[in-house]
């Protein structure tokens, strides 16, 4: 049998916080995991600010972010080994954070993925997974699929809801998948308008009312037509979601109720009838954005454990760690659109200070 106790790392773009997972992987017939413990850290409201501002530095100061973020990660990770007790980590497997996104101009960036974060930790680590894949030619995004395609396989599509939706299912023979459009990126933006962190359950957005012009506008946006592979950033959601919405110069209540019901509008229109569908993240707890999902198009919404639903992503990023350390295919041509699948990511060994 085939073992391994490595920790995920993942900070996605809704900004919660940094999401942390000790896995234990084993092989026999096939992949099985179980997380041994998870939490997330909250990032401070300074951090916040500044992750949400990244995109609009300069090249000076990205880069002594990028140090700066890399060091945080490394004290949360330490202080999680710490806490916990945990002595056996075949590696640190690490997404870090995106700030600029445009493979479309050949670009993808991630801070907290420079080397000193593996003699800062004193680990083995594999991070920074999507930049090949954009050298190769492909979106460098989504890279969960693989992980829904041999973690997850009895269901029919697989849909994550955090800073965006995006789905994977196979189909004729391969794996397809993308992101649909965004969610919490935009929906937590309007609840903190309003007075809360987030739209808890969709309450807020479910006392609106639907703005069917602004719905009409958002639903025609150039992205929906387009085919797969294709992936979303915050850079698209400034450009063409945010001013749409402002534009609009409607209550903000109404805004939410009206980009909710797009959610469930575009994510309905990804799924074939009466399929069977695992849900996971945060937006999974938006009980009247799944009730919309279900309003336009029959299918069985299942959503795991809280604490899968909740660190199903830093629980795939261990999972792309062991496969790029064992140099196996943990990135799909069919889902990036690269010229190839590959093994991506790189692997730093820990040095002494």
């Amino acid at each position: 049998m085939i073992s391994y106790k490595v920790i995920g790392v993942m900070s996605g773009t809704s900004l919660d916080g940094i999401d942390i997972a000790h896995i234990h992987f084993k092989k026999q017939e096939k992949w099985t995991f179980s997380i041994l413990k998870a939490v997330t850290i909250p990032y401070s409201q300074e951090m916040e600010d500044s992750l949400r501002e990244a995109i609009h530095f300069d090249a000076d100061q990205l880069a002594e972010f990028d140090t700066l973020y890399t060091k945080l990660l490394a004290n949360t990770i330490k202080s999680f080994i710490s806490t916990h007790e945990i002595t056996k980590i075949d590696a640190v497997c690490s997404h870090g954070h995106t700030i600029l996104h445009q493979p479309e101009n050949g670009i993808t960036y991630q801070i907290g993925n420079q080397e000193i974060l593996a003699a800062l930790l004193q680990q083995k680590v594999v991070c920074d997974f999507r930049v090949q894949d954009v050298e190769l030619g492909g979106q460098g995004a989504p890279l969960v699929p693989i992980g829904d395609e041999l973690l997850f396989s009895e269901y029919d599509y697989c849909l994550n809801l955090g800073g965006f939706a995006n789905v994977s299912f196979h189909e004729d023979g391969k794996r397809i998948a993308y992101d649909i459009c965004p969610v919490n990126i935009v929906l937590n933006k309007y609840a903190k308008q309003l007075g809360f962190d987030y739209d808890d359950k969709g309450n807020l957005a479910k006392s609106g009312e639907y703005l069917l012009q602004l719905g009409q506008e958002l639903n025609n946006l150039d992205y929906y037509t387009q085919q797969p592979p294709k992936s979303l950033g915050l850079e698209w959601v400034q450009e063409k979601i945010f001013p749409l919405l402002e534009a609009s110069q409607r209550k903000q209540i109404d805004v939410l109720r009206t980009f909710t019901e797009h959610i469930a509008q575009q994510i309905a229109r990804s799924f074939k009838i009466r399929s069977k569908i695992l849900v996971t993240g945060g937006g999974a707890y938006n009980e009247y954005l799944l009730s919309r999902i279900q309003y336009y198009k029959e299918v069985t919404l299942v959503k795991p454990s809280n604490e899968l639903l909740e660190y199903k992503e830093a629980v795939i990023f261990g999972f792309l760690g062991i496969l790029r350390l064992r140099d196996e295919v943990n990135c799909l041509k069919s889902v990036t659109g690269a010229s190839k699948n590959h093994s991506s990511g790189k692997i730093y060994n820990l040095k002494a200070n």
